[in-house]
């Protein structure tokens, strides 16, 4: 949440930051600051400013400065709103989806459910900060995965007549295409043997041929987005 929506929703609720204060019981200076962008608002703090009826967008998380060890995907994607994974649901929302779209595209073997959700991930948080996600991408040497990522999703969103976030998608996958890497990746399932990676390098689709991914992953296949 940043500060300025943090401020909006106290001023819709009526509040001044004195009486906001008393209700997370924290100081009015704590929240000054808050509301000025000079210090950072907790994760922890988020579920109870949704009880108190001021609304978090997923996409204003703060990123986190280190990532957990077996992170769970389905679990994360469930708070998120992911369908597929609704009996997973814990909470709300405690990750930027941009941060685990990120995460998960870096991991070496991905459960292919999860790998499925992300272009659900994408087309759901269309508004994400991508100029952090193609920072992140480039750095790991992801942006094939991220391409195709964008791809499924944009051709998603034209499937569901969501034209603006189709064009919006589309002018993101075309800022990766000039840093498009020569060798071929694996949609993040590194096990993959050799005559799986021959079988894919015929059957695999146009998107995936083009973003030199090794995946039979199709929109039709998506069921879940």
């Amino acid at each position: 949440m940043t500060s300025s929506n943090l401020r909006n929703g106290r001023n819709q609720r009526g509040w001044n930051q004195k009486e906001l204060a008393r209700r997370l019981g924290v100081s009015q200076t704590l929240v000054s600051l808050w509301e000025h962008g000079e210090r950072k608002l907790p994760t922890k703090r988020l579920h109870q400013l949704r009880e108190l009826g001021i609304e978090m967008d997923a996409t204003e998380l703060p990123m986190r400065d280190k990532l957990p060890v077996g992170l769970d995907y389905a679990q994360e994607l469930s708070n998120l709103g992911y369908p597929g994974f609704s009996h997973f649901q814990s909470g709300e929302p405690s990750w930027n989806p941009a941060q685990l779209l990120v995460n998960a595209l870096s991991e070496h073997n991905l459960d292919r459910r999860v790998a499925e959700a992300l272009p659900w991930l994408v087309l759901r948080y269309s508004e994400m900060d991508w100029d952090w996600v193609r920072c992140e991408a480039k750095l790991l040497d992801l942006q094939n995965r991220l391409g195709f990522t964008l791809s499924l999703a944009q051709k998603l969103a034209v499937q569901k007549q969501q034209l603006d976030v189709a064009a919006r998608l589309g002018q993101q996958e075309k800022t990766l295409v000039g840093s498009l890497l020569a060798k071929e990746d694996t949609y993040c399932y590194d096990r993959m043997t050799q005559s799986e990676r021959k079988w894919l390098q015929t059957k695999r689709s146009p998107d995936a041929t083009i973003w030199h991914v090794l995946s039979d992953l199709e929109p039709a296949y998506l069921a879940h987005v």
